[in-house]
This record gives C-alpha cells, structure tokens and sequence, in this order.
C-alpha cells in the first residue's frame, strides 16, 4: 500500500517518471493489482503527451490494459482503463465500443462516461460529446477522474468553437495538477484560438520551468515566435529544438521554414533535406510525411541555383507520388525545371 500510495502522490505532484518507475514493478509483480495499473496506465497515458519522443507510452498503457482484458474481459474498471487507453492511441470507435461495454455493467462507472463522451467526439459526434461530459459532470460525482473529465469537457468546448469556456475549464484543471504538461499546451491551444498570445507564452514557459530540458516546449514556443513575426526568437527556439532532438523531422522542418521566411535559402535547403532525409531513413508512412520539407527544400534549391539538388527532391516527390495518392500537387513541364534545361 505505501509504494501505491507512493505512486499516486508521485502522480499528484506531477512526477510522473516516479509514478511510473514505482507502479511498473509493483504491478508486474502483482498484476491482480488493478488499482496499481490504474496509477500505471494513467500515468503513462499523460506522460506521452509531454515530449516529442514519449508517444510509445501510449502503446505501453494499451498493451498493458490489453492484458488485464484477457483475464478479467467483464470487469468495467478494467474495461474503461481499456477504453481509456484505446481513446489515447486514436482507437475512436474501439473504444467507444469498449466504454460501452464497461458501461452496461456499471451504468455509473465515471473514467467509461468520460471515454464515451470523448470517443464521440473523436468520431466527428461533436454534439454528442459536449452534451455527454455535460450531463455526467451534473449527473455525478467524478472523484479522481475529475481532471480527465474537466479536460474532455474542455476537449468538447474547443471542438465546436468555444475556446472561452475551454479555457476556463483547463484552468480548473491546472488547479487540480499544475504540473501535467498537456494541460498546459492545451491553455496555450485554447489561447491562440482566441488570439492570447501572452497566455499561450506563459503556458510555455510554465512547461519549461517545470521541465528545462523540454523539447516539444522550445517547438512551441519557435512557432508562436514566428507567427508573431520574431525572427530571431523563432529561429534561436528552432535551433535548440534541432541540438537537443538531431533524430526530429519536425524541428527540421520548422528551422527550415524559419530560415526560408528569414530568406536564407542555402540554410533552409539545408534543414529540409534533413527533415525530409530523417523521414525516409525512420521509414514514415507516405501519408504521415511532411510535404513541405521536399517542395520548399525544392523551392530553395531552385533559389540557389542548385539543379542537382533540385531534380534529387523533385524526383523523390514523384516517386513517392506514383506509390502513393498525395493530395498535394507539385508538377515541373515534362522537360523539367527551367533552372536545369540547357538553353
């Protein structure tokens, strides 16, 4: 009981490297411990959000939970973990199927309500999710789960434009755990949609002072710089993002659009073919690449008088085309680009 105890006061305070590290072994040595692998899942859950190299946690709580399934497959407390793990992998539909299930047995069962309402809305239901998180937040007493609730309900205010009333919740969240860095992008998020950029900033900063090293932050905050039109700032953040996360086409892609913005062609050639170098070695699905980082490194390219360069991008966009429908369009004359006929 005090390592569990210990796990969720690590969880309260935000430390959710020591929930984990405390719950993982207390549960792998007791996998009857379904109030431990709540802490667990829960954790790692909120964890993922955090960085940009911690989505795998995702796929740990959902294995996690997909194993609990297999020897209680009718407990609702282990089915809405279930459901609660598929909704933070993208798994609309089978998690709204699974809350469903949990909620046939326990009609009341809160973390199930909750990933119902939020699966709606996944879905494209936005009606319907508002209408749910709202009708269990009157309806019941959400106890522990009051944050993922006030969240979801959050979630369901900015999906139908109400980013006021969503900021207000995200706030009583933060009140809760002030130390859970999604819920401080999603004040950001909810910020920018009603043109706060000073909320949005602060929200960023709160990130990195809880946790310096932060790379997603230093992401954010680049591209908060650079739609508010500093430069510098913008590119100093990218800069740091692409020394601390060499291996991200993300922060590639984002320095090269600052240096493209900046009018340093030959640097933002650069940065874009890293980025679009990074997605063909960690083998990213067509459909999940980043177009830009081949038209405008070919855009630069062409800029800088660099034909080779040039044909390399333009034709690895062709035959990542002729494999794949992508819905953007880049096309030169049949005889190729003018920078590369010979007159």
């Amino acid at each position: 009981a005090s390592d569990l105890s210990a796990a969720r006061q690590a969880f309260e305070r935000g430390d959710l490297d020591t929930a984990i590290d405390v719950a993982q072994p207390l549960y792998a040595a007791n996998p009857n411990r379904i109030d431990v692998l709540l802490v667990l899942v829960r954790a790692l859950i909120y964890r993922s959000y955090s960085d940009y190299d911690t989505a795998r946690d995702r796929q740990t709580a959902l294995s996690l939970t997909a194993a609990a399934i297999t020897q209680r497959p009718n407990d609702p407390e282990v089915l809405a973990l279930h459901a609660f793990a598929l909704h933070a992998d993208g798994q609309s539909v089978a998690a709204f199927k699974t809350a469903e299930q949990a909620l046939r047995t326990a009609p009341e069962h809160i973390l199930a309500r909750i990933v119902y309402g939020m699966a709606y809305g996944g879905a494209g239901a936005l009606d319907n999710a508002l209408r749910e998180h709202q009708q269990t937040l009157a309806t019941l007493d959400p106890g522990i789960w009051r944050l993922e609730l006030l969240r979801a309900l959050a979630i369901a205010y900015s999906d139908v434009g109400r980013y006021r009333e969503a900021g207000e919740l995200v706030e009583q969240a933060l009140a809760l755990n002030p130390h859970l860095p999604v819920l401080h992008y999603e004040r950001a998020l909810y910020a920018l949609q009603l043109g706060d950029s000073n909320t949005a900033t602060e929200a960023y900063f709160e990130v990195l002072a809880q946790s310096p090293d932060s790379v997603k932050a230093r992401l954010r905050l680049c591209e908060l710089s650079s739609m508010l039109r500093e430069r510098e700032t913008a590119l100093g953040y990218c800069n740091e993002v692409v020394e601390r996360a060499p291996t991200w086409a993300e922060g590639w892609h984002m320095l090269g659009r600052e240096y493209f913005l900046e009018g340093d062609f030959p640097a933002a050639q650069n940065a874009f073919n890293r980025c679009s170098s990074l997605q063909i070695m960690q083998a990213v699905p067509v459909a999940e690449r980043t177009f830009e980082c081949w038209y405008l490194q070919g855009q630069a390219a062409e800029i800088n008088g660099d034909c080779p360069a040039l044909l390399a991008t333009y034709n690895e966009f062709r035959a990542m085309s002729a494999a794949y429908p992508i819905p953007q369009t880049w096309a030169y004359p049949p005889e190729g680009p003018a920078l590369c006929v010979q007159s």
